[in-house]
């Protein structure tokens, strides 16, 4: 076999931010340069690196070409420049800068690809640039590429995952040691696992940023943030975990996305990200710590679960790498990669509109008809129970209710009733349940 030529002029590439991530891909840069010089057919020469603080130290990245002068590097004309800021702005402007200087641009930035991911696609497209990014979601897993690539001959029916370490982190810690949220959110930030603005993770937002994006690719529909229903993890309590153990399930942070059917039968999607009980039988289940998974259904693949670590910093530096692979491919062959699919158009409807499943505890009152109560106000707002199970007597009487498949707007009505009768003390939890079981 004849090997590649790399003859040819290097591909430049320039970074702007050089935190964890950007530091691994300089190293790895630099320790696999012969191998990705013959999966490019040229070599890759890291030119130019902007930072916000030049005298911090850099390990392994020349300081000749570190600069506080951002906008300098991307403009630089450099044929890749990869964005590891994070943020909306200044991160917005120097990649449109970046495109309009001709550069091609891989970023792991979600939030700012849920937010203005359109203006970013329109950009790419009109200075005839690449647009990757694999790293922006569940760090080294090969996401991206396969839903926007390898199932385009398919259709994508529903997307269901992990996609924040730092939660599923700290509900495997309640679900394996019994502990309450906040003991556990000492410990993640302790351990460094927590965003600056812990926020991000704990409310949810780090992955209804990541489901916008998901959505996107797979409904080829444009999906912002704004579309998605957001819910974090800090009403979750160590009785939810134990009575999701109890009935044969575990409880994760879900981003889900999703088709369903419109008021006229036609197809929609829904997009939410909430804590949900998963049966332990359930793929899912068994993603634990730090790891990530998302579960892909397709109407002809069936099926697929993509796993592995969703954070870090080589980890996320594999993915990008991966890109700028891509990216260099095109530069050195003469193509383009994939633009942006919103061919579908389809309606983004709230989250009233899906179809979930509900486990609620209630401390109710411990006298005759009082089982009979509760089941009507579930009839009422046609939701079907599955499951009841009493805990306690007298003073300290519970229940627990599980039930069958209903639409958000019943189950959310069906709650509301309960809160108002007088032989319900409290509505002590509520979380949707998803999986099949």
């Amino acid at each position: 076999m004849t090997a590649r030529d790399t003859s040819r002029p290097a591909i430049r590439i320039a970074m702007l931010g050089a935190g964890t991530v950007g530091s691994s891909v300089a190293k790895l840069l630099a320790l696999h340069g012969h191998d990705l010089a013959h999966r490019v057919g040229a070599s890759l020469e890291l030119v130019a690196v902007g930072v916000r603080d030049v005298s911090k130290e850099r390990p392994g990245i020349d300081s000749k070409i570190i600069t506080d002068d951002l906008e300098a590097v991307a403009t630089s004309g450099a044929d890749i420049v990869i964005e590891l800021m994070g943020g909306i702005e200044p991160a917005r402007s120097l990649i449109l800068q970046a495109m309009e200087s001709g550069s091609s641009v891989v970023t792991a930035n979600k939030a700012l690809l849920a937010a203005e991911g359109a203006s970013l696609y329109a950009a790419a497209e009109e200075f005839g640039v690449d647009l990757y990014f694999e790293a922006s979601v569940a760090g080294a897993i090969p996401l991206i590429r396969p839903l926007r690539e390898s199932l385009a001959g398919d259709k994508v029916t529903k997307v269901m995952g992990i996609v924040n370490g730092t939660t599923n982190f700290m509900l495997t810690k309640m679900d394996e040691e019994g502990v309450e949220y906040a003991d556990v959110f000492e410990e993640a930030r302790e351990l460094g696992y927590l965003e600056a603005d812990p926020s991000l993770d704990v409310d949810g937002h780090d992955a209804a940023a990541k489901a916008a994006i998901l959505a996107q690719l797979a409904f080829h529909t444009r999906v912002t943030l704004s579309d998605v229903y957001c819910e974090g993890i800090s009403s979750v309590t160590a009785a939810d975990i134990q009575a999701a153990r109890a009935m044969g399930f575990v409880v994760k942070l879900l981003a889900i996305a999703e088709i369903v059917q419109g008021q006229a039968g036609e197809d929609a999607i829904v997009v939410r990200v909430h804590p949900s009980m998963i049966p332990l039988t359930h793929p899912l289940a068994n993603v634990r710590g730090s790891f990530n998974a998302v579960f892909v259904t397709a109407e002809a693949a069936g099926e697929m679960m993509f796993y592995g670590r969703g954070a870090g910093g080589d980890p996320t530096a594999s993915a990008v790498l991966g890109d700028v692979v891509a990216a260099a491919r095109n530069r050195v062959l003469g193509g383009r990669g994939p633009g942006e699919s919103i061919y579908s158009g389809l309606k983004v409807l709230d989250i009233g509109k899906a179809s979930t499943r509900y486990y609620v505890n209630l401390d109710v009152r411990d006298r005759p008809g009082v089982l009979a109560q509760i089941a009507q106000a579930f009839a009422e707002n046609g939701v079907s129970i599955q499951v009841v199970r009493q805990e306690g007597h007298g003073d300290e009487a519970g229940l627990i209710v599980r039930t069958h498949s209903g639409t958000e707007e019943a189950l959310s009505a069906t709650v509301n009733s309960l809160r108002k009768m007088d032989s319900v003390r409290e509505v002590l939890g509520v979380m949707r349940v998803e999986g099949d079981q």
